[in-house]
């Protein structure tokens, strides 16, 4: 599509260049990329506790707060860094693919049917622009997830990242680091298409009521806003995915489900802990972790996107 003089997306650089090329993707890939891992890897501990809730209900049935304290009792303190460094890599690739993803897809959307049809489906193109990117990124995340889940649910499994691959490889194949492929999926893409559908839609309203453009605004100011809409849009998509959360903590459990095909698993699994505990148990630890979570990764993209010297694209009404 060709540039129009009054075109915001398209319109070229000072020095000539597009401000939408190769190394802007690149740098939301790198500033998505370290965003989910900050995140993910200072809520390890959050995440252990989750896990532990919806893995063993029965004996973690303090809450929260008690389940911190039951795991550092029984296993000490270190107890709640376990997959740390799983969770850290993993999410680091995700990031990569998928706020890369969405960036990438949202403005070849833009460009292919222009500003003014963009703006009116907007949301449209978040979710399809999320649920692409997510696929993607999932492909790459699901082996470390997999080798996370198991470490937190044995902690004697592996003495890290790379031990717990040679383990998983050796014991169950290359099929064992995909066993929660189709959870993963459940969970992942509807909490991601919530996640910037939701996010961006709250933002909007934001600068709405201010009576104000992204551009107005200080960058302070615009990360204040993304941290807000970030909360919004993280509990609004850890409600969501919950139930495929849960889901994906028991498959990746040694023995759970018995034997069979993985849809046949998954639905043992489904049945033994019925469908009030798939969308219940251990929500309220994961809304405060995906809240927390999905507002600093928007904040942090932001940052690391400006320190990069990049803006962040959002949609533009071409007739304002």
């Amino acid at each position: 599509m060709a540039a129009t003089p009054n075109s915001v997306l398209l319109a070229p650089s000072p020095a000539g260049e597009k401000v939408y090329d190769f190394m802007y993707y690149l740098k939301g890939a790198a500033a998505g990329g370290i965003c989910c891992s900050i995140t993910h890897g200072a809520l390890t501990p959050v995440d252990v506790v989750k896990t532990r809730v919806q893995l063993d209900p029965v004996k973690y049935n303090k809450g929260l707060v008690g389940g911190f304290r039951q795991v550092v009792a029984e296993e000490g303190a270190m107890a709640l860094t376990t997959g740390l460094g799983a969770t850290a890599a993993g999410y680091f690739v995700q990031g990569w693919f998928k706020f890369g993803g969405v960036e990438f897809f949202k403005i070849k959307t833009v460009e292919a049917i222009g500003e003014a049809k963009a703006w009116e489906n907007k949301t449209a193109i978040y979710l399809g622009a999320a649920a692409g990117a997510e696929f993607i990124a999932d492909c790459f995340l699901c082996p470390l997830e997999a080798v996370r889940i198991r470490s937190v649910s044995d902690p004697e499994f592996c003495d890290g990242l790379a031990d717990g691959f040679a383990k998983m490889l050796k014991t169950e194949g290359v099929g064992g680091f995909y066993a929660g492929f189709l959870p993963i999926l459940g969970k992942q893409i509807p909490y991601t298409m919530a996640k910037f559908a939701v996010q961006g839609t709250a933002a909007d309203m934001i600068y709405g009521s201010m009576g104000k453009q992204p551009a107005d605004c200080s960058n302070s100011t615009n990360v204040g806003i993304s941290l807000a809409s970030g909360v919004v849009a993280g509990v609004a998509s850890a409600i969501i995915s919950h139930p495929a959360d849960t889901l994906l903590s028991k498959v990746n459990k040694a023995g759970a489900g018995g034997d069979g095909p993985m849809m046949t698993r998954l639905m043992n699994i489904a049945k033994e802990v019925g469908f009030v505990n798939l969308c219940t148990v251990g929500l309220l630890p994961r809304c405060v972790m995906i809240g927390t979570l999905t507002a600093g990764q928007f904040g942090i993209f932001d940052t690391v996107m400006g320190a990069l010297g990049a803006s962040k694209f959002h949609f533009h009404n071409p007739n304002e």
